[in-house]
């Protein structure tokens, strides 16, 4: 479920960005045929573990999603969203500080401390309203920023999409979300099950237009998530100019 909390914790640049790339893609002729991909050496591999990923999603995932977004009216949705987005915001903070990007550690320092204090705890958006932008980031993108390339494109087991520098980076991005703190275990795991299925029930209506869309999911998917990754990391550090086997 990689591709919703991923999608989830960059709320503003890759929440809907994703997603929004993906029909981009689309408007350009990019939902092609399967093809050979210099990114993808482990593709047999990656198929099937998409395809396990998928069978999972249609039988648990996206049901669920659905009845959530039924029962529960937008104003609720749009606060849980900002609640886990204002979460996020702290561990975005420590790799904005990694990557010594002095303003957006700035802003985002603002942005934590506007929706905790004045927004209800984070469930109320303050910081947008007042124009204090949002720059997530996560330990994926601050090792890319520090030269450290990317790596062959993975298709993880549930989390879905990955790169092999993404995948040594998620242990560090799980230790740092603020959940993994909660010491009290059912709170813990009923919060992060929250965040799984209200991220996914924002995606249902754009999640469909690609699955009817796309004539090679898989390649679709693939192709939507590296360019993704490439423009995250598109300021790269002082130790990298490129982003390894992002490259085409």
């Amino acid at each position: 479920m990689k591709q919703y909390l991923e999608i989830e914790r960059t709320s503003g640049r890759r929440r809907i960005g994703g997603m929004t790339l993906a029909l981009s893609l689309l408007a350009t002729g990019c939902a092609t045929g399967p093809n050979p991909h210099p990114g993808d050496p482990f593709e047999p591999f990656n198929r099937g573990v998409a395809r396990f990923n998928d069978v999972v999603d249609d039988a648990v995932v996206k049901p669920v999603a659905t009845a959530y977004r039924n029962v529960t009216p937008q104003p609720v949705r749009t606060g849980v969203t900002n609640f886990f987005g204002n979460l996020g915001d702290v561990w975005s903070f420590v790799n904005n500080v990694l990557q010594l990007k002095g303003q957006a550690s700035a802003e985002t320092f603002m942005r934590v401390n506007v929706n905790t204090l004045f927004g209800l705890g984070g469930i109320l958006d303050v910081a947008t309203e007042l124009g204090i932008e949002r720059h997530r980031e996560d330990f994926g993108q601050t090792l890319g920023y520090w030269g450290v390339p990317s790596g062959p494109y993975l298709v993880l087991p549930i989390l879905g999409p990955s790169t092999v520098r993404d995948t040594a980076a998620l242990p560090v991005d799980l230790k740092g979300d603020l959940l993994d703190q909660v010491d009290h275990i059912p709170t813990r795991n009923s919060a992060g099950a929250l965040r799984i299925v209200n991220a996914r029930a924002n995606l249902l209506r754009v999640g469909s237009v690609i699955d009817e869309a796309a004539l090679d999911k898989y390649s679709f998917t693939r192709d939507a998530y590296l360019q993704l990754r490439r423009a995250e990391v598109k300021d790269a550090g002082p130790g990298s100019s490129s982003d390894g086997a992002l490259q085409e």
